[in-house]
């Protein structure tokens, strides 16, 4: 990995993404962007939305052309969409332009964060923790294989996690420009 102060998380969704994300680039100083959340600025409509005109597909042409132009800002932390891995050219971006958090969640722990959320279009099914279940199956691999760092969220506070980011993180992460 070259020398990059981005700092890219993936996991499912859930896993803490967004939350962990805004606390740790408060704490480095640097720039917080969603990615999710810049699609939606973008389109100017709900990612659910995207999934209903577009299908699935349609979203993730989307999620990579967004992918691309994120990964070559400087300085970032980066919260990426739970499915972002699924696409080879997003992993490669991703390990190629900065660090890689993987925020390990169990299925379970993520059901009980994500069951009252209707914004979620790939939950909106019968049973979401089985729908949950195939898509750590499926993704869990791929995120690993992309991370340059595993950590099991579990039960731990958001605090708590940031803290032990902070120590893990390699100290061309830590510098701010």
């Amino acid at each position: 990995m070259e020398t990059s102060r981005n700092i890219f998380l993936v996991g499912l969704m859930g896993a803490g993404k967004t939350t962990i994300g805004r606390q740790l680039a408060q704490r480095l100083r640097k720039e917080f962007i969603d990615a999710d959340q810049e699609i939606v600025r973008r389109t100017g409509v709900r990612i659910g939305t995207i999934f209903e005109i577009e299908g699935e597909e349609g979203f993730r042409a989307r999620e990579a052309q967004v992918l691309e132009s994120l990964t070559q800002l400087d300085d970032v932390v980066l919260a990426t969409g739970g499915g972002v891995v699924l696409r080879r050219e997003n992993r490669e971006r991703l390990k190629a332009r900065g660090f890689v958090i993987y925020l390990r969640a169990q299925p379970r722990d993520l059901y009980l964060r994500t069951r009252h959320d209707k914004g979620r279009p790939l939950l909106q099914t019968g049973d979401p923790l089985v729908r949950l279940e195939e898509l750590y199956g499926v993704r869990d691999p791929l995120y690993c294989e992309v991370a340059d760092l595993v950590v099991d969220t579990g039960r731990q506070s958001v605090s708590a996690l940031v803290g032990q980011l902070l120590k893990r993180l390699p100290e061309a992460c830590r510098l701010s420009a």
